[in-house]
């Protein structure tokens, strides 16, 4: 399934695909009635079955696109940007449908993607292809802890807030505000950091130590 590329056709209903994908698969009606169905429900697009494809919205037609992808139940799933130009919501959707799938059915899904949030919440194994030789195979975590020498600390502060003098000589600054400020450390002092940020005179409301960002590792992967 690829986001820019259509398998639907255009000037029918999404029904009439899916009917002519039954004949190509050879899908016993049975089968394909019940499968049908299921992937109706858990899209919820029972109202949108007999519009014609052109006049969907592209979230609109991305589910039925993944739809005709699945109704001979595919072992393997091929997926090319799947979530490429929808709105936040479509792609939340499109996401949730992919992990209920893949554990119900137990299916193979390989995931081409620009969009960090697509592998953070759908791949657990990563491959990361650059000027095409594989540069790293294994799981995302594991990428993350590989690479990323730093954690982040995000700390947001009580009134009156602090000034940046009194946090430089906390950890690198990344981004500051008057009531909010993120700073970088390295992961052997993370906790540390956080316990004499919570210890010190400063106005801390909340604290959390987080992992640097899929996309800042990919592209320290890249520069390197």
């Amino acid at each position: 399934v690829m986001g820019q590329k259509n398998q639907l056709i255009q000037d029918l209903p999404a029904l009439e695909t899916f009917l002519v994908h039954k004949e190509i698969y050879e899908i016993p009606a049975r089968q394909f009635e019940q499968t049908l169905a299921e992937l109706v429900g858990l899209f919820g697009i029972e109202d949108i079955l007999d519009i014609q494809v052109r006049k969907l919205s592209l979230g609109q037609r991305m589910k039925c696109e993944l739809v005709a992808a699945l109704l001979h139940r595919p072992q393997v799933l091929l997926l090319d940007e799947p979530t490429i130009g929808l709105d936040v919501v479509a792609q939340k959707n499109i996401r949730d449908f992919i992990k209920k799938y893949n554990r119900s059915e137990k299916t193979t899904i390989l995931l081409t993607s620009h969009y960090m949030e697509d592998i953070r919440e759908l791949c657990e194994r990563v491959i990361i292809i650059n000027l095409g030789r594989i540069v790293y195979d294994g799981r995302l975590d594991q990428l993350i802890k590989r690479y990323a020498q730093d954690k982040l600390l995000r700390v947001t502060f009580h009134p009156p807030g602090v000034t940046r003098k009194k946090i430089e000589r906390f950890g690198e600054i990344v981004r500051f505000q008057r009531y909010a400020c993120t700073l970088k450390s390295t992961r052997s002092e993370a906790k540390r950091t956080a316990i004499a940020l919570l210890s010190s005179n400063l106005p801390v409301d909340d604290l959390l130590i987080d992992e640097i960002g899929v996309d800042e590792v990919i592209r320290h992967i890249f520069n390197a």
